[in-house]
C-alpha cells in the first residue's frame, strides 16, 4: 500500500520548500501556519486526481495530455516543464550544497556534491522501482526529525495552535509581502512536477482500479504528513529566528548556521540532516518527474528499472538533469 502517495507529497518538501517554509517561520512566526491548513486540503484533492487518473487509465499524465489536447499543447507543456525542473533541480544542489557547508566547508562542493550526484544516478539507473520505492519510504522517515528540531526550539504552544486555526491579523501589513508568502508556502506545497510524478509511480507500481482503495489512503496520508512536516519547520523558525530578529535569510544554510545559538547544537544537527536529505530526496524525484513526463509525452518506453538500450530518453533526460 506504502509507497506512491507519501513519497510524491514529501517530494514537496525539498530543498526550496523547506527554505520557503523557514522564511514564512523567520518573516511572520506562526502567521503562516493557518496558510498550511487549507493547502493540505488542495495537495489532498489534487494528488489523489493524479493517482486515481493513473490507476484507472494505467498511463501517465503527459501521455494522456497528448492523447486529449494533441502534440503542439503536449511539448509547450512538456517544454515549460523541463526548463522549470531544470531551475529546481539546480535548487536541490544548491540546497545541499549549502546544509553540507555547515560541516564539510569548501570540500562539500568539489568532493562530497560529485559522490552524491553520482550515488543518486546510481540508485535510479541500475535499481528496480522497489528498491528505489524502499529507498525514498526511509527518506521519509527523516523528516521527522524536524518535529524533534521544533520540540528543541521550545515554542509557546499555546499560540502556535492559537495562530493554526486564528489568522494574526497585525501580522497582515504590509498586505503585498503577506499575499507573496501565502503564495510561496501553498507554491513549495503543491507543484506541477508533483502531479506528472505521482500519476507516473502509479502506473509504475502497477497499481489498478481494482487495488486503488488502498492507495488512495496512501496518497491522503501522504498530504497530511507532508504539511504536518512543514508545519514544524515554520514552528522550529517561528520560536526561534523570528523570536531573535532574524527575518532576512537568503539560503537554508544560513537558517542551520543561524540555530545554532539560538537552539544548540542538536537542533542544528537535526536540521542539517534534514535538508540533506530533503535536497537528495528532490535530486532524485524532480528529474524523474521530468523523465517520466518527456518520454510519455513523445511515446517512448520509460520508467524506474529499464536499461539504457530500454529506455535510452528516459534516462537520458536524468542523466541530463542531474550532471547540469
Amino acid at each position: 500500500i506504502l509507497g506512491p502517495g507519501i513519497i510524491a507529497a514529501n517530494a514537496d518538501n525539498d530543498a526550496s520548500g523547506i527554505f520557503g517554509y523557514s522564511q514564512a517561520g523567520a518573516q511572520y512566526q506562526y502567521g503562516m501556519l493557518w496558510v498550511l491548513v487549507i493547502s493540505t486540503i488542495a495537495l489532498g484533492v489534487a494528488q489523489e486526481i493524479c493517482a486515481r487518473m493513473g490507476a484507472v487509465t494505467g498511463r501517465g499524465l503527459a501521455d494522456l495530455i497528448r492523447e486529449e489536447y494533441g502534440v503542439k499543447i503536449t511539448l509547450f507543456a512538456m517544454t515549460t516543464l523541463l526548463i522549470a525542473n531544470l531551475a529546481t533541480t539546480v535548487s536541490e544542489f544548491a540546497g545541499l550544497l549549502f546544509g553540507l557547508r555547515v560541516y564539510f566547508g569548501e570540500y562539500a562542493r568539489w568532493l562530497v556534491i560529485p559522490v552524491v550526484a553520482t550515488g543518486i544516478w546510481f540508485v535510479v539507473t541500475k535499481g528496480s522501482y522497489k528498491r528505489l520505492e524502499r529507498i525514498l519510504l526511509l527518506a521519509s522517515s527523516v523528516y521527522l526529525l524536524y518535529i524533534v528540531s521544533a520540540i528543541k526550539s521550545f515554542p509557546n504552544w499555546g499560540q502556535v495552535i492559537h495562530e493554526t486555526f486564528v489568522p494574526n491579523i497585525k501580522a497582515i501589513n504590509p498586505i503585498k509581502d503577506y499575499v507573496f508568502m501565502i503564495i510561496n508556502v501553498v507554491g513549495t506545497t503543491i507543484t506541477p512536477w508533483g502531479q506528472f510524478y505521482i500519476q507516473s509511480i502509479v502506473r509504475d507500481k502497477g497499481i489498478t482500479e481494482k487495488d486503488y482503495k488502498f492507495t488512495k489512503i496512501d496518497v491522503l496520508f501522504g498530504a497530511f504528513f507532508t504539511n504536518f512536516i512543514a508545519y514544524f519547520i515554520i514552528v522550529c523558525c517561528g520560536a526561534t529566528l523570528f523570536k531573535a530578529g532574524i527575518h532576512d535569510i537568503e539560503n537554508a544554510g544560513q537558517i542551520a548556521k543561524a540555530l545554532l545559538p539560538l537552539a544548540g547544537s542538536f537542533a542544528t544537527a537535526l536540521f542539517v540532516i534534514g535538508l540533506v536529505n530533503a535536497c537528495c530526496f528532490g535530486a532524485i524525484a524532480v528529474p524523474l518527474s521530468t523523465a517520466y513526463a518527456v518520454t510519455e509525452a513523445l511515446g517512448w518506453e520509460g520508467g524506474v528499472g529499464r536499461r539504457l538500450r530500454e529506455a535510452p530518453l528516459f534516462i537520458g533526460v536524468f542523466t541530463f538533469l542531474i550532471v547540469a
